[in-house]
């Protein structure tokens, strides 16, 4: 379907990869990783032919339609909601309308005639009469009503924009499908829509995304940007990410028998073949797992950050009490009412669209602001840390550096100490000396997760803190929050990190009123 041949790209002197050869085919769903800055999106661009390499080329057959998903929220807000998707076919789309331009001529001649007829027959062998109602179900499986099929897309708000514009990238039976971070801003029960859309697509998609339960759910193949170099693995995320670890551990024990090392990932191949997923992607990937050999397993050098909190003491019983909490903003009600009382095992993670409702709890159980009404007490045994949405105060006033601004954090001042602390969250070599107020968003994120861990509190609350994060810091932050012994009130886009930490769910509606059950997020989302 695709033919990469000996693809590289530079900028000037600096080269993000080079000599890349591969193919993407028929019926797989390729999932393209990497750190962030490494080039996944820029990849895409290539494939989709948006953007030229410096070196090789990218064939694919001009019979083929490849759809993509634009990014310009606004490039179509002059149009219907309908219209915006019939664009997705874009021949299909022009026929339709020379065809209405045609018949709405004053002076129709035979000419004229005989052009509608020949466009007439093409419209309808491309399945013409049928475009609207096909859009219209992608629509609809993505959240869009049918009473604002007709709307202008500058009446929407930016989350309808994005599944419109997700809309027009899998109408109309497209052959190839290239997707960068289709997930974005999507509700969960969308996102499930397109991972049962994608599983059952015939066709060769493509996608660029940080959301582990989606590329879990949908990958055939992980297309790996690391160190320059672009790798094809076959499996989903989970598996690339299981087996690249075990090669790496293969690689640094040079003293254990590779008969014994091969065989234990034999045995490891043959465990996630029998996995149990939704059956059309899991009987491929089953499959292709079954002939996959030792060699072909995935050794990435990738590094990941280590994150590990400890509290200084265990709480007692009495974790937190909420008391009818209400709370406007801006005349808005954003909490209304709110009670709850958060037991000894209880991790909670916040869920849904009103965003602005949890991060208000946060807020108020931090003393950043006050409710209007109602109280909360923590016990006295229990200490917070709190990781905001919002870390701006935390950087642009300050000079320090980086070793400094963690200081005021640490009860071990010393330079050594804290060199080696930030070592293990990427921070190595000059980077301790970079001033803070110009670290990029994930770097800001990981010294705000280092300042948790040197709290030792025994209670924490966390507010999107995998946003700005690649794959790697999610994973990490992922596996530090499971391991954690005390109690955990997060707000997180990451689907599995909810799924592997949380044991109770909240939701906000719309008016502020919460919606309490102590159950894991799966059993939450089959109930809503």
């Amino acid at each position: 379907m695709i033919s990469v041949t000996d693809v590289s790209l530079h900028y000037g002197a600096d080269k993000l990869f080079s000599h890349v050869n591969m193919a993407f085919s028929l019926g797989n769903c390729y999932g393209i990783i990497g750190a962030n800055g490494a080039g996944k999106s820029t990849f895409l661009k290539i494939l989709s032919g948006e953007l030229e390499p410096t070196n090789g080329n990218v064939s694919v057959s001009s019979k083929l339609r490849m759809s993509v998903l634009k990014q310009d929220q606004n490039k179509y807000d002059g149009f219907p909601v309908m219209e915006t998707v019939l664009m997705g076919n874009a021949k299909l789309y022009e026929i339709g309308k020379q065809k209405d331009e045609l018949y709405a001529k004053p002076d129709f001649s035979d000419a004229d005639g005989i052009l509608a007829s020949e466009l007439e027959a093409e419209f309808a062998e491309m399945g013409g009469w049928e475009a609207e109602a096909d859009a219209s179900r992608v629509l609809q499986g993505l959240g869009i009503p049918t009473d604002l099929h007709e709307q202008e897309m500058s009446t929407l708000d930016g989350r309808q924009k994005v599944k419109v514009l997700l809309a027009q990238a899998l109408y109309g039976q497209p052959d190839i499908i290239l997707l960068d971070e289709p997930t974005n801003n999507l509700d969960y029960q969308s996102i499930e829509w397109l991972e049962d859309f994608l599983e059952d697509f015939q066709g060769t998609a493509i996608v660029v995304s940080h959301d582990r339960h989606f590329l879990n759910a949908v990958c055939t193949h992980i297309v790996d940007i690391d160190y320059s170099e672009i790798k094809m693995y076959v499996g989903n995320y989970d598996f690339w990410y299981e087996s690249s670890q075990l090669m790496q551990q293969m690689m640094k024990d040079q003293n254990r028998k590779t008969e014994e090392k091969a065989k234990e990932l034999q045995d490891f191949i043959n465990r996630f073949s029998a996995n149990k997923s939704k059956a059309r992607q899991a009987t491929s990937r089953r499959k292709l797992l079954d002939n996959l050999s030792v060699n072909e397993m995935p050794a990435s050098s990738r590094r990941y950050p280590w994150v590990g909190f400890k509290p200084d003491r265990e709480a007692g019983k009495d974790i937190l009490f909420v008391e009818n909490i209400t709370k406007e903003i801006e005349g808005v009600k954003v909490l209304d009412d709110v009670s709850f009382i958060v037991g000894k095992e209880d991790k909670i993670a916040l869920v849904g669209d009103n965003e602005i409702a949890q991060t208000t709890l946060m807020q108020i159980l931090m003393e950043e602001i006050e409710p209007d009404s109602g109280s909360f007490k923590w016990g006295v045994t229990t200490s917070q840390s709190y990781f905001p949405k919002d870390n701006t105060a935390f950087f642009t006033e300050s000079d320090y550096d980086l070793l400094t601004w963690i200081q005021q954090y640490s009860e071990d001042k010393h330079e050594s100490y804290l060199r080696q602390f930030l070592g293990r969250m990427l921070f190595s070599g000059d980077d301790p000396f970079k001033q803070v107020k110009v670290l990029s968003g994930g770097e800001k994120v990981r010294c705000m997760l280092s300042r948790m861990m040197l709290s030792g509190a025994n209670v924490l609350l966390l507010d999107q803190p995998t946003n700005h994060l690649d794959l790697e810091s999610i994973t990490a932050l992922n596996n530090g929050l499971s391991d954690f012994k005390g109690n955990i009130i997060f707000a997180s886009h990451d689907r599995q990190t909810i799924e592997t930490v949380a044991n109770r769910i909240m939701e906000f509606d719309e008016d502020g009123k919460l919606i309490d059950k102590k159950m894991s997020f799966d059993e939450y989302i089959k109930k809503v």
